[in-house]
């Protein structure tokens, strides 16, 4: 019996709206609720714990823009919230903690200035920083993935393993949005390495049955977030497959 996966639900904001993109794209942008604070008190409602809250302005800005919607969620329900988007600075480090988040990701930083973030992680700890992991091509993309690098994505995942990380948020850009099922093989292949990181597994889930799959494969947790909001999947079944 496989432990049970950890089930994240996102909700990306962009304006103080609950929004969601296709691939990153944000000239795809479609609105789901203008009460982000709403949806996550019905996550809230039906056993979920735990929340990843994206900052679609800051990670544009590439400074923290929604702390205000951050506080806002982390004020009025007891969700363990992750957030990302934008955060380059100790500054902005600070200001999510402060806004009400548990765990800070950090994407773009983590391959543009190395330093910064392993200092993060010295100060903070593998428990609070997250590694934001986006690939295509088992390459990482940066910047919103408006840009692809030349990093290897078991590369880069090792040396972060090896400077304290110990959770990782992977998620394919080709799958992102598009409700096709997640990446299976590529999980499979980083669990296989990296039998002890924490992987959250991102893109793709369009049904119950990719979040078993996933299970199935040894996958510690699993961020989405379109399935929810076209109804592809039901908080319903989510609070079933949480307390069974």
């Amino acid at each position: 019996m496989h432990n049970k996966i950890e089930i994240v639900p996102a909700i990306d904001i962009i304006d103080k709206k609950c929004v969601r993109l296709q691939k990153g794209d944000y000239n795809t942008k479609k609105v789901y609720s203008s009460n982000p604070v709403d949806v996550a008190k019905s996550f809230e409602n039906h056993g979920i714990t735990r929340l990843h809250v994206v900052d679609l302005d800051g990670a544009k800005a590439g400074k923290i823009i929604n702390y205000d919607v951050l506080s806002e969620i982390a004020t009025n329900t007891s969700l363990i919230i992750d957030f990302g988007g934008g955060v380059k600075t100790v500054e902005d480090l600070i200001i999510a903690f402060d806004s009400g988040a548990k765990m800070v990701t950090g994407g773009s930083i983590a391959v543009k200035n190395r330093p910064e973030f392993v200092s993060w992680l010295d100060k903070y700890g593998g428990g609070k920083i997250i590694l934001g992991a986006d690939v295509r091509d088992k390459k990482i993309a940066v910047s919103g993935w408006t840009e692809t690098s030349d990093i290897d994505l078991f590369d880069f995942l090792t040396g972060y393993i090896n400077s304290g990380v110990t959770q990782a948020v992977c998620t394919d850009i080709s799958k992102d949005g598009m409700l096709q099922g997640p990446s299976l093989s590529l999980y499979s292949d980083i669990m296989q390495r990296f039998p002890e990181l924490y992987l959250i597994a991102s893109g793709g889930v369009s049904c119950m049955k990719d979040i078993y799959q996933l299970q199935k494969i040894g996958i510690p947790a699993v961020i989405f977030g379109k399935a929810l909001y076209e109804g592809k999947v039901s908080l319903k079944e989510i609070e079933n497959y949480i307390i069974k």
